[in-house]
């Protein structure tokens, strides 16, 4: 809202500043919103301007045997990248909250350096370490580096949900006599879910669009949902990848709404604590 005391090079920064940051985020935005009217097109080209729309390419991806494998893969991969992400983070960060050692900003940095490291290195190191092994062409592979790469970001959202967590909480479960696993999933576990569950998203959201990873680990039936767009695109650049990026695109907004609404629930609950 704009103060009435504001001087004349005061009203024309507040414009200016809405106007530059409306543009940035179109240019931001522009090439999904280019791409979504583009997967209902009824023509065999993605080109503008659309003559008719259909639900086609639609129909081609729900029907076509190699997109449902692909699909199929990552819903399997995804779900149990997540979990194993979503469990080791929340130990990690819970251990490195509570616990004061020597090394604890080394461990913090080695856990959080798969966000930092280029995707392609860890590719390439983890089909070094997996091919000897005999297990370069998959699920295990393919599940466990989607796990790698997920870890930072539980660690990250749990360890933030922890630093305004009341200890004291815990404290008095344990003079009551619960013990400490007790005490973690009775008195623990709800107050940082917000934290648990938003950081299982993000997991889950990195492991359903890798695809650098993906090439150096997956074999031709361990094929996700992305390298299959990504191969589309070299291949054969069909108006079935537009529709597959739709829908991920819809499952992305999805992902963020929830996200927004842990949020609020995370905030609520903090500030319903008792000091």
């Amino acid at each position: 809202m704009i103060n009435p005391c504001m001087s004349l090079p005061e009203r024309i920064w507040y414009y200016a500043l809405r106007v530059i940051c409306a543009l940035v985020l179109l240019f931001l935005i522009l090439p999904v919103l280019v791409i979504v009217p583009l997967s209902f097109n009824a023509g065999t080209f993605l080109v503008y301007p659309i003559e008719s729309f259909s639900l086609r390419w639609y129909e081609d991806f729900f029907t076509s045997a190699s997109w449902m494998r692909a699909l199929k893969n990552s819903l399997i991969v995804a779900p149990a990248a997540t979990l194993l992400a979503m469990v080791l983070g929340t130990l990690a960060a819970i251990g490195l909250t509570r616990g004061e050692f020597r090394g604890k900003a080394l461990v913090m940095s080695i856990l959080i350096s798969p966000m930092v490291v280029p995707v392609v290195i860890v590719g390439v190191a983890s089909y070094l370490f997996f091919a000897p092994l005999g297990m370069g062409n998959s699920y295990i592979s393919l599940i466990l580096v989607h796990a790698v790469l997920g870890v930072p970001f539980v660690v990250i959202t749990v360890s933030a949900t922890l630093q305004g967590f009341n200890h004291n909480l815990v404290r008095a479960a344990a003079s009551l006599g619960a013990s400490p696993f007790t005490a973690f999933r009775r008195v623990t576990l709800p107050l940082i879910a917000p934290g648990v569950v938003s950081g299982a998203l993000f997991a889950f959201a990195t492991s359903f669009d890798e695809v650098v990873a993906t090439l150096f680990l997956a074999g031709p039936e361990q094929v996700t949902l992305p390298r299959q767009m990504f191969s589309g695109i070299r291949e054969n650049l069909s108006p079935t990848i537009a529709a597959a990026a739709t829908l991920l695109i819809g499952f992305s907004i999805l992902l963020l709404l929830t996200l927004e609404w842990l949020r609020g629930r995370s905030e609520r609950l903090r500030t319903q604590q008792p000091d």
